[in-house]
């Protein structure tokens, strides 16, 4: 029995409506300029039936190959490099202190925030070790994780007077990295959560499907 489109999560309802428009426009189904204004559209909605009235018209389905690119090109990245990494400590008194980019996740990562922020992006990190271990110290201060979203979070700290939130799923994908995150947050907060692929990067993933033939050749 199919489930009634107001009862499904309308996040998930999203994806898979970006995933179609993404592939009918690499099919040149619809034009660049059909393509951008409907994504815009299904970026911005607040209603199933918005969302999906953007692909009404449409009728190819997406694929494995297409299933495969998108993991590619927006899934974890892995390195084969086996050489044992440091530990990481990133440290933030009264200042800021940054981590983003395409940086290699070491095993273990200390932070230490006292009257600072301290920021953690990992949505272009490449991780080596399927077990990832943060301990964080937080005084008067914050820490902030960003994670894409095949990655698994799970959050295990002292809160004092302070705040510890966790907007990210523990059990995303049970072969996906895992970062277990414990230590103390004391008048200060953490916060982890999901950041998705932007407007920008779909169009961008789009093009680079469109050009090079992958799946218009299939017609």
């Amino acid at each position: 029995m199919t489930v009634k489109l107001d009862d499904r999560p309308i996040e998930k309802v999203r994806e898979e409506t970006v995933d179609k428009l993404i592939y009918n426009y690499s099919h040149g189904v619809i034009s660049n300029a059909a393509f951008e204004r409907r994504l815009d559209i299904v970026m911005e909605a607040k209603t199933h039936e918005e969302i999906i009235d953007q692909v009404a018209d449409l009728n190819m389905e997406v694929d494995n190959d297409f299933v495969q690119s998108k993991s590619y090109r927006f899934g974890t990245q892995y390195t084969a490099d086996q050489e044992e990494s440091q530990d990481e400590t990133i440290l933030a008194i009264m200042g800021g202190n940054e981590r983003s980019g395409s940086w290699i996740v070491p095993k273990k990562i200390n932070v230490a925030t006292i009257m600072g922020g301290a920021e953690l992006d990992f949505t272009d990190a490449i991780f080596k070790h399927k077990d990832v271990k943060i301990s964080v110290f937080c005084l008067m201060g914050g820490v902030e994780l960003k994670v894409p979203t095949s990655v698994n979070v799970i959050t295990r700290t002292l809160c004092i007077m302070g705040g510890v939130e966790n907007k990210v799923a523990s059990t995303v994908d049970k072969h996906a990295p895992t970062i277990t995150i414990d230590g103390f947050v004391g008048m200060g907060g953490l916060e982890v959560k999901v950041k998705k692929p932007k407007k920008d990067a779909f169009i961008k993933f789009a093009q680079e499907l469109k050009n090079t033939g992958l799946f218009s050749s299939k017609n």
